[in-house]
């Protein structure tokens, strides 16, 4: 495969990706990965957890064929901007830009690119499929089909009993229910004004809160008209695995939901209760191999790419 930094722009900042292209010549099939939340840089690292999910896809799709553009942050890596700044409709806009720079490359065939994202990237993708009835395809990892306040409700009450024992003792002798205090800072930030806001003594990304709280990806959804597959983890902590059979409901078009056993938020298999505190170890293994198969396989398949030395 070979690699090709890029830059383009949006919304007056210049974002940098990578743009990896499979052996040979094209017009080559393409899928843009669209990042998760958090600063984390083109191969989806966070400074303190290197994740590197799109980096792996983008080795895994091009072996396949598939040429794929991934790219850093606002404020990330060699963007411009400031991540805290940048709310979700920023992200959207950005890949967006991003697609548009995908299909402007000479060795893309531009009737066959897919947004495939993970996590926030995969209501982004959503949100790209829903208003660009051009794109090939979708794939959704670790997505969500709630309106922001419900999803984030959801993750504090998910969360609670995988706590360490020491912090579920201290929040019932201190008579804390950990639903109510999130939906409580939730509320702070609703009623601030600014891109940042300091929220328990943490700078906080603000604009992007608001937005979040207030988005409802069901509306993205049911607009999508392309063929979409949808994979989530029963073990995910982040986003409800129930939420699949709410996606197979609203997308009018051709769906495929899979729910992983075993599977995290992160694309690593976590046997025994889920917990986070398992990311810091799992982030040094790679990304879930029937994952990484499925997704290249059934995009190598939708997107018509042809089978190489007879396999």
């Amino acid at each position: 495969m070979r690699d090709i930094d890029l830059t383009f722009a949006s919304g007056g900042e210049r974002l940098a990706g990578t743009l990896t292209l499979p052996d040979g010549d094209g017009l080559f099939p393409a899928a843009l990965l669209v990042p998760g939340s958090g600063p984390i840089d083109r191969d989806s690292d966070h400074r303190r957890l290197p994740l590197g999910v799109t980096r792996q896809l983008a080795e895994a799709f091009a072996a396949a064929g598939i040429a794929s553009l991934r790219y850093d942050k606002r404020g990330v890596g060699a963007s411009t901007g400031s991540f805290l700044a940048a709310g979700l409709r920023d992200n959207m806009d950005d890949a967006g830009a991003a697609l548009a720079a995908l299909r402007e490359r000479p060795e893309i065939d531009t009737a066959r690119v897919a947004p495939a994202g993970h996590s926030e990237g995969a209501m982004i993708a959503a949100n790209l499929a829903a208003h660009d009835h051009t794109v090939a395809a979708v794939v959704l990892l670790a997505g969500a089909a709630k309106i922001g306040s419900e999803l984030l409700r959801w993750q504090a009450a998910r969360l609670a009993p995988t706590m360490p024992a020491v912090v579920r003792a201290l929040l019932r002798l201190t008579r804390t229910d950990l639903v109510t205090k999130v939906t409580k800072n939730h509320e702070r930030i609703r009623r601030t004004t600014t891109d940042v806001a300091r929220i328990g003594g943490v700078r906080v990304n603000a604009r992007w809160t608001r937005e979040f709280l207030d988005y409802d990806p069901t509306a993205d959804l049911a607009l999508i008209q392309a063929p979409v597959l949808a994979v989530t983890g029963d073990k995910d902590l982040q986003v409800d695995p129930g939420d699949l059979a709410r996606m197979a409901e609203l997308v009018p078009g051709p769906i495929e939901t899979r729910l992983i056993p075993d599977l995290d938020h992160i694309l690593r298999r976590q046997p025994g209760p889920p917990s986070l505190r398992a990311y810091k170890r799992e982030a040094r293994e790679p990304i879930d191999a029937q994952v990484r198969d499925l997704v290249t396989g059934w995009l190598a398949r939708t997107l018509a790419v042809p089978v190489r030395d007879g396999r």
